[in-house]
């Protein structure tokens, strides 16, 4: 056995709502306020997990959070019983309210920066948890996801947890949505792409429109924590004018697998040396990047940011080609079906086959396919020692499958949330949760 690349999906919560909360994500400020559909977004999260398990490929399941967070409700002063606090919060500020109810740890893309084994000194698998301080709703995650991460990778002679980095603006850090990493085969030494949007202690270029939300900074802080060697590291800014487009992380412009960077050519600043550097260091570990750039004359940033194109999983195949998991919004668009079309008609590429998927829950909110997954890679020791509930089965797809069609609402608006009733409902669903997933108490209300 030569590794895997383990996807961990998030279950979507049961607060899933259109809130328009994620400035600088044009779906997500697009679809504020509109009713959403809390259980059919679940189900195609699930059956997208399934699909891949399907495929040989090896998928595992993370938690939603706890949500409304009325821990952090009382932290903020309001008192009294559950229903008073929502009740009072809703009065307050119905924003603070969504905000606090978001279901936006579905994106386990931002969960952590995970570094394997074989490019870590220490030889154990590293995970930083994101302390995505660029967004209330989102900077309210990182205790539930590091619980959750230590429960489905639990034995510490293969595993490491760190804590996520100090909560301030210099030191923001979104996870793996701006992390790649390149290799021959999974277990082998690789490189790792870490991608920033601006630099904290220094001055250089950066967006004026939306928020540039990871900083090289950060970025170099994980790297340290992971004992990557500096040889094994290239860092990159995200093009300035990307993000100003709606391109709020790197993998909404640029996604990898093994030796393989399908991107855009405006992805990067200064991309050609960027390029050059990934390229120098790959031929060190006797390897060859394959770069399948995207021209913007064939697919412009506006076209990716409205697809997703690039949103999707890059995926080895069992015969060594690799295949796109890609949002059925691609087929929609006409400038991006065409160049996808074009691009399997070649057969000189490693990417020989599509698959789409029906995530439109998750699209309208602002995630793809590689939002919601957080990328795990695994040697045959370390894959032993996951917690084995969390890895999808047939079994455990219908476990799932029965649990969500039980517990979730078929409609959803933002003002549904004070409801006292969608609370208990919450708290039930997610106790019989960590049961079937065997996490322990990993919330609040269970402690």
């Amino acid at each position: 056995m030569s590794g895997v690349e383990a996807n961990f999906d998030g279950l979507v919560g049961m607060t899933h709502h259109y809130a328009g909360l994620s400035t600088g994500n044009e779906a997500s400020m697009n679809h504020q306020g509109k009713e959403s559909n809390p259980r059919k977004a679940a189900l195609q999260g699930l059956m997208k997990m399934k699909a891949l398990s399907d495929m040989g490929l090896v998928q595992g399941v993370l938690p939603p959070q706890q949500r409304p967070n009325l821990p952090a409700l009382r932290q903020l002063g309001f008192s009294g019983s559950d229903e008073q606090v929502l009740n009072k919060a809703a009065q307050y500020s119905p924003l603070l309210l969504s905000n606090l109810s978001s279901a936006s740890s579905m994106w386990t893309a931002n969960a952590a920066t995970v570094s394997p084994s074989a490019d870590s000194a220490d030889q154990r698998v590293h995970f930083t948890v994101a302390n995505l301080n660029n967004k209330l709703h989102r900077s309210l995650e990182s205790t539930t996801t590091s619980q959750a991460l230590k429960a489905t990778f639990p034995d510490q002679n293969y595993f490491v947890h760190h804590d996520p980095l100090p909560q301030h603006a210099d030191w923001g850090d979104e996870g793996a949505a701006n992390h790649n990493r390149f290799c021959g085969e999974y277990d082998e030494a690789g490189i790792q792409l870490f991608v920033y949007g601006r630099q904290a202690l220094q001055q250089g270029m950066t967006p004026k429109r939306y928020p540039a939300r990871q900083t090289l900074e950060a970025s170099q802080a994980i790297a340290r924590l992971h004992q990557l060697e500096g040889a094994r590291t290239v860092f990159a800014q995200q093009n300035p004018v990307a993000i100003d487009s709606g391109v709020f992380h790197n993998d909404v412009i640029a996604v990898s697998n093994r030796n393989v960077l399908f991107y855009h050519q405006q992805a990067f600043l200064n991309q050609q040396s960027v390029l050059a550097e990934l390229r120098e260091k790959m031929v060190r570990l006797g390897h060859t990047l394959v770069a399948i750039e995207v021209p913007v004359e064939q697919v412009t940033i506006q076209d990716a940011v409205e697809s997703y194109l690039f949103n999707s999983q890059l995926l080895s195949q069992p015969d060594g080609n690799m295949m796109l998991i890609l949002p059925a919004e691609c087929r929609q668009n006409h400038n991006v079906s065409t160049y996808l079309q074009a691009l399997i008609a070649k057969g000189n590429s490693p990417i020989n086959k599509l698959h789409f998927f029906d995530l439109r829950e998750s699209m309208r909110n602002g995630g793809g396919p590689a939002c919601l997954r957080l990328r795990v890679v695994l040697n045959e020791q370390e894959l032993a020692a996951v917690n084995p509930a969390t890895l999808m089965t047939p079994e455990l797809y219908q476990r799932l499958t029965t649990w969500v069609e039980r517990h979730y609402r078929d409609s959803l608006y933002a003002s549904d949330l004070a409801d006292p009733q969608l609370l208990r409902e919450v708290y039930s669903a997610l106790d019989e949760l960590t049961q079937i997933l065997k996490l322990g108490s990993i919330y609040e209300f269970q402690n």
